[in-house]
């Protein structure tokens, strides 16, 4: 999980959520420096180097456009996420490959493709 929120806060959720097995690994903003936050695509190139993977074998899922341009910047391909109205017209100006409104079609696209 890629985000400008911290660490902590995300993997606090995760736990009181019963998630944290649902997820592999945590790349939230460092402490104290706001330049680890998207646009720049630190935390996906780390993300990317922690998988042991490379760009063309990654999708990023983000809710803004300074996802977009993160994605774009780590040459990884970004669905655009609009959960709030007005987001879908932001999303597909900044390069989102696709914009969706629901989690739940990522989900079926998902299960479609493994089964």
């Amino acid at each position: 999980m890629v985000s400008n929120n911290a660490g902590t806060a995300i993997e606090a959720y995760l736990t009181e959520h019963g998630l944290s097995d649902c997820v592999a690994g945590v790349f939230g903003r460092a402490p104290g420096d706001p330049s680890s936050m998207k646009p720049n695509p630190r935390l996906l190139l780390e993300a990317m180097e922690a998988a042991g993977t490379k760009p063309e074998h990654c999708v990023f899922i983000g809710d803004a456009a300074r996802d977009v341009e993160a994605g774009e910047f780590a040459s990884v391909p970004t669905i655009g996420y609009a959960n709030k109205p007005g987001k879908d017209t932001k999303l597909a100006a900044a390069g989102a490959i696709v914009v969706v409104s629901s989690m739940e079609t990522i989900a079926e696209a998902l299960l479609e493709a493994v089964e």
